[in-house]
């Protein structure tokens, strides 16, 4: 007997059915960029009571990021309530949120402040969303969470909400980017409040080596306004001015707006010896500072304790530091085997790495240091004109050698960072090794530091470290230099600009700062090409 009664059949897996085809539609508008049409889609699912709709997490995201990224005028209904309507159907159904979907109705939430009769309260709401997204949904906000935030209560002109949220960063350990710096200066600036400026332009200088045209227009805005021409300090001292810009390694003092009065602005290029085409005045070439100098000595000694015979590298850390006063360090291998036949044990010590240590000679008073390896001094001492030359820099305390069972580039690169001073080496350093330290201002290290060289005619010719840096700098007048950004990185054709005040004079001559004039000192009299002869002079 035929029954009555009928039962539901779940769909077969790939079936057709409500949630399918709103899940296609969600997909293609994502595809398409059609916010309305898929919100459309939304809301007559979950309109019809029968076939609630049933999404997976990354679908009700996929909504939340096109609401997000919408053109407003486009879109007949408000982002921001249409969202609050996703969210809430997404928690209902048991969906867990992301960062990723807080993050993005923040954004519709801070982006509805440019329709609101209070746009600092969509930016409040926006911010609250991001603070507490740890406690609520256990998630860590990201730079791009803050970063809609931020630039919402830009726009509503309210600093010190602007200030929490990057008080709120600095908790979450999340550091701005240039967008975000350029959104506190901005805020900052139109606030009047002198302090903070100096304040992000030091972490600007520290996140970026230059700047977009937007950051700077912001920093000219500053510059060109009344607040900044009254923002000074007066009567201060030079000396502690041009320590404290040795401390940093040069390029900055972090003193504060010296000098008084209004601040020309200018944008210029700058020559290829580093003098600025506006005031004369001479860039540093900048290194990091003393402290970070110290850290990475540490950094790297920890390691080559580690892997080295403790009791070696010990000893040489002790002999180092009886012997302070070497002004380079010289990677006795590296040049020695440069361009060597090793299947034939090439090891060029007369023709390649006495050229080498002849060159620096010339330069400096005191020799530079050579570091090699005890197993390729025993072997060199075969030879006698090799033995004398090993035993002339011996007695002149030029040479230290590597005990057996070590690597020797532990040494060199040790020594050239805790002495500061100038490394002679091809090396590119991206082994693994070097691998090994992770340190964010390595590179920069590296390329204030090496010296790299070739040999023209079995003469050394070495080639120094740029003659400045591409990078914000404050003078120990108070004057600064910005770099723009240049899509073609040609310096040749760099933007700068170039902020100073009449009334602390024009600057002509590069600050004698320990670190800046002692970089300088090793430079070539032509900075832009390479050295190939002796120094006239060593001012």
């Amino acid at each position: 007997m035929a029954t009555t009664a009928t039962t539901r059949r779940r769909p077969r897996r790939g079936s057709k059915g409500p949630n399918s085809d709103l899940s296609r539609t969600i997909t293609d508008c994502t595809r398409r960029g059609d916010a309305a049409a898929a919100m459309a889609a939304f809301d007559a699912a979950v309109s019809d009571a029968d076939t609630p709709p049933r999404l997976a997490a990354h679908q009700y995201n996929q909504l939340l990021h096109l609401l997000a990224t919408a053109d407003r005028s486009s879109f007949p209904t408000p982002a921001a309530a249409a969202a609050r309507r996703v969210f809430a159907h997404m928690l209902q159904a048991g969906a867990p949120p992301s960062e990723a979907t807080i993050t993005s109705l923040a954004r519709v939430t801070a982006a509805a402040d440019a329709d609101a009769d209070n746009p600092a309260s969509a930016a409040d709401e926006a911010f609250q969303l991001v603070a507490t997204m740890k406690d609520r949904y256990g998630l860590s906000p990201r730079l791009r969470s803050y970063s809609p935030v931020l630039a919402a209560f830009r726009r509503a002109g309210d600093a010190a909400k602007a200030y929490a949220v990057e008080a709120h960063m600095a908790a979450s350990a999340v550091s701005p980017e240039e967008p975000e710096l350029a959104a506190l200066l901005d805020v900052s600036s139109t606030a009047g409040d002198a302090g903070k400026v100096y304040e992000y332009l030091h972490k600007l200088r520290q996140t970026v080596d230059c700047v977009s045209e937007e950051t700077a227009q912001v920093v000219e805005g500053w510059f060109r306004s009344d607040k900044a021409a009254v923002a000074c300090r007066t009567g201060w001292d030079a000396a502690e001015v041009k320590d404290a810009i040795a401390a940093n390694g040069g390029g900055c003092h972090r003193l504060g707006w010296l000098g008084n009065g209004p601040w020309t602005v200018q944008r210029v290029t700058v020559r290829a010896d580093g003098q600025c085409g506006g005031c004369g005045y001479r860039l540093a070439c900048i290194d990091i500072d003393m402290q970070e100098t110290q850290r990475f000595a540490d950094s790297v000694a920890g390691l080559a304790l580690e892997r080295e015979t403790k009791t070696n590298f010990s000893q040489f850390q002790e002999w180092l530091e009886a012997n302070k006063g070497y002004e380079a360090i010289v990677d006795g291998a590296n040049i020695a085997l440069y361009q060597q036949n090793f299947a034939e044990g090439g090891f060029s010590l007369t023709q390649q790495l006495d050229a080498v240590i002849a060159e620096l000679r010339d330069r400096y008073v005191k020799c530079p240091l050579v570091i090699l390896h005890n197993k390729r001094i025993a072997k060199l001492m075969e030879n006698p004109s090799n033995r004398h030359l090993i035993e002339t820099w011996r007695a002149n305390g030029a040479l230290y050698t590597s005990p057996s069972g070590s690597n020797d580039d532990w040494y060199w690169l040790y020594a050239a960072i805790k002495l500061n001073c100038l490394l002679v080496t091809n090396d590119e350093m991206r082994d693994h090794i070097f691998e090994l330290l992770g340190s964010s201002f390595f590179p920069k290290w590296k390329q204030r530091h090496r010296v790299k060289y070739t040999f023209n005619k079995g003469k050394a010719v070495l080639v120094m470290p740029p003659p400045y840096s591409s990078e914000i700098q404050e003078s120990d007048m108070g004057s600064w230099h910005i770099p723009m950004e240049e899509k073609s990185a040609d310096e040749r054709v760099r933007s700068w600009l170039c902020i100073g005040r009449a009334s602390n004079g024009a600057v002509q001559e590069m600050p004698s700062t320990e670190a800046s004039s002692r970089m300088q000192q090793r430079l070539p009299e032509n900075k832009a090409e390479p050295v190939t002869g002796k120094r006239k002079d060593r001012g």
